[in-house]
């Protein structure tokens, strides 16, 4: 696993933990940031099988990518029954990008 970034202190954000380089490697992928517009998209959790009709990959491929999204923390998984349903971490998303912005504009002062 990559190592976290700490936040400069100087800046001192809060709540704001460490950045994750494995979070934005998730999202650098152009068919994991299909796959997270779809799913924002269909604002339901999403089985793989559903998912795999946004962005012309194959099951098994959509699978491998939940899985990226999932370990960055991006997606979160939920079994039922035979299924698994995968919902974006929309909070945590949105919280860490929103604290990217803020470092980049705390910098660029």
């Amino acid at each position: 696993m990559a190592k976290s970034i700490p936040i400069p202190t100087r800046l001192d954000p809060k709540n704001l933990g460490k950045l994750r380089p494995e979070f934005f490697k998730a999202l650098g992928d152009p068919v994991r940031l299909a796959i997270v517009a779809h799913m924002a998209q269909q604002g339901e959790p999403s089985t793989v099988t559903a998912v795999s009709g946004c962005c012309g990959i194959d099951f098994s491929g959509v699978s491998r990518h939940l899985k990226i999204l999932r370990e960055a923390g991006i997606v979160k998984a939920e079994k039922r029954g035979r299924e698994t349903f995968y919902s974006l971490q929309t909070e945590k998303i949105t919280k860490t990008l929103r604290g990217l912005s803020d470092i980049l504009e705390r910098m660029a002062k």
